[in-house]
């Protein structure tokens, strides 16, 4: 039993909130005839007058009753799938089988009466309790609600003078219409309405899935018409141009050569402006995702609590941007994959509790916590663990457990996930993820222009290895060697642009047309470049 107990209680565990709401729904329907039943059969007995036929025949009439609930648990569920699917057969012969035994039970009630077999009072009524809920909601469940009122207010009112002529007193019989007319109403409106309260919120779940989808497609699709607008014309102009370079060549113009040379220009300006592009579509602010994890967690049903300490605006920008990565990344998976009714985020700068960590030491520290664990954990993702590498760039960590809710046995187990990142250092890590020694970023550091061009880089094109000394860098002769910072031989002014990864070659020794090199250098003896 106890087994059974804690199997029944993780299956549950398991479902998500809509399924929770629609099947403890189902389950208080089927539940319905019985309190009906339990509520009128008792005192329905105790009426009773003496006398061995009288009780046979409420026996009988108690016995049809129990077998009118036993039918309506499978029938109640099977006309409520119908109501909200219409996709399945109605369970009509089980409505003809709980109508026949309806009307057999309210023959025996009919004879008891006419036998004087209850006591003075309304206690032929109370059989009604026992008889009616079952057939009456399948019934329901399977017709409109105007001609279901109308069928069953008619039964009532055949049923009254059945009663009549059974030699029922009018004020007994009164109150029996009355209860009647009550117990039908009641059997009526309760399954409806429980068949509506699940459509809403199968509705409601549909719609939050479906805004889910349409607000990655509306994203998809502002990132895409960005990236149409930014590169539409320049590979237009680009195509163009290597066309008409193409036909110079075959001429033997030396116009090709400038043809090329604005190609090239292009191409670097096209890599620019869609790492631009991109930027802008990945900049995440830490504020920006606390307002937006609390807006949308609420507004999806989840009381989300946020604590941010002011010192969070005094570390570095790229610590921010990370920990506003775990946010968005948290959010997301609360809503896709938990059942959570409450959600704290704690972000925060306290002491790092790293090992060998000096005194003062302080580390960025966010914490998310939530109650929509679904029992044991499925198939793990790629989120977290890119969120790992993100934060592992910086020196930080990122952990995901499940922990002991804190009101005891009593509360749910909750899912932590927690990120740590130290700020001791932290600059001079991002440095140098971002542009050390092997790596020529552009960067006012490594002796550029701040725009993306290593020192020297100013776009050197294939003119530098036969136009002389005029086509040099800076005066020095064509094919020798450029100097230190000095990735390729330059070209003419105006043809900057950062050095395209992997992709416009350059010109060696002797006028050789060299690959660029795959790591973002432009030149250097590594890549065998040579002004």
């Amino acid at each position: 039993m106890i087994r059974w107990g804690r199997g029944t209680w993780h299956t549950w565990r398991q479902r998500s909130r809509t399924e929770q709401a629609e099947v403890s729904s189902r389950w208080m329907l089927k539940a319905t005839p019985w309190i009906f039943f339990f509520g009128g059969a008792p005192q329905m007995l105790v009426a009773v007058q003496d006398g061995a036929a009288r009780a046979w025949l409420a026996l009988g009439v108690i016995g049809l009753g129990l077998v009118l609930c036993v039918l309506s648990a499978r029938g109640l569920d099977g006309a409520l799938t119908y109501y909200l699917e219409r996709d399945e057969r109605a369970p009509v012969r089980l409505l003809a089988v709980m109508a026949v035994a309806s009307g057999a039970a309210v023959g025996l009630l009919a004879a008891v009466i006419a036998l004087g077999g209850l006591r003075d009072g309304p206690f032929a009524g109370l059989a009604l309790f026992a008889l009616v809920p079952g057939p009456v909601g399948l019934y329901a469940l399977l017709v409109p609600v105007r001609r279901a009122l109308a069928v069953l207010l008619g039964c009532c009112a055949a049923l009254g003078a059945l009663f009549a002529l059974c030699g029922m007193p009018p004020a007994n019989l009164s109150a029996v219409l009355f209860i009647g007319v009550v117990i039908t109403a009641c059997s009526v409106f309760t399954p409806r309405s429980t068949g509506w309260y699940i459509a809403v919120v199968r509705g409601l779940d549909e719609a939050k899935q479906t805004q889910a989808r349409l607000a990655v497609a509306e994203e998809r699709l502002r990132f895409s018409r960005d990236l149409h607008d930014v590169m539409g014309r320049n590979l237009s102009a680009i195509a163009l141009k290597s066309e008409l370079a193409t036909q110079l060549a075959r001429r033997g113009s030396a116009s090709a050569v400038d043809q090329m040379v604005e190609v090239q220009r292009l191409a670097r300006q096209s890599q620019n402006e869609v790492r631009e592009v991109v930027r802008g579509y990945r900049e995440v602010g830490l504020a920006t995702e606390l307002a937006g994890a609390r807006g949308i967690l609420r507004a999806a049903g989840v009381d989300c609590r946020v604590e941010a300490s002011p010192a969070l605006d005094g570390i570095p920008h790229e610590v921010r941007t990370a920990l506003g990565w775990v946010v968005r990344e948290g959010a997301t998976n609360v809503l896709r994959h938990a059942d959570a009714t409450r959600c704290a985020v704690r972000a925060c700068t306290e002491p790092d509790g790293g090992t060998g960590a000096a005194e003062g030491v302080r580390a960025a520290v966010l914490v998310m916590e939530n109650d929509g664990l679904r029992g044991a954990p499925g198939r793990p993702g790629t989120g977290l663990p890119g969120l790992r590498e993100r934060l592992a760039s910086l020196g930080g960590t990122l952990s995901a457990e499940r922990v002991r809710g804190h009101g005891g046995t009593d509360e749910p187990d909750l899912f932590r996930l927690h990120a740590r990142i130290p700020l001791t250092g932290a600059d001079d890590r991002v440095a140098g993820a971002g542009g050390g020694p092997d790596r020529d970023d552009g960067s006012p550091a490594d002796g550029g222009d701040g725009d993306g061009n290593p020192a020297g880089d100013d776009g050197g094109s294939p003119a530098g290895a036969e136009g002389g000394p005029e086509r040099g860098d800076g005066g020095s002769p064509s094919g020798t060697d450029s100097g230190p910072g000095r990735g390729d031989g330059g070209g003419p002014p105006g043809a900057g642009g950062g050095p395209v990864r992997g992709g416009i070659g350059e010109v060696g020794a002797g006028g050789r047309v060299r690959a660029g090199a795959e790591d973002g250098r432009s030149g250097g003896p590594e890549a065998g470049g040579e002004g």
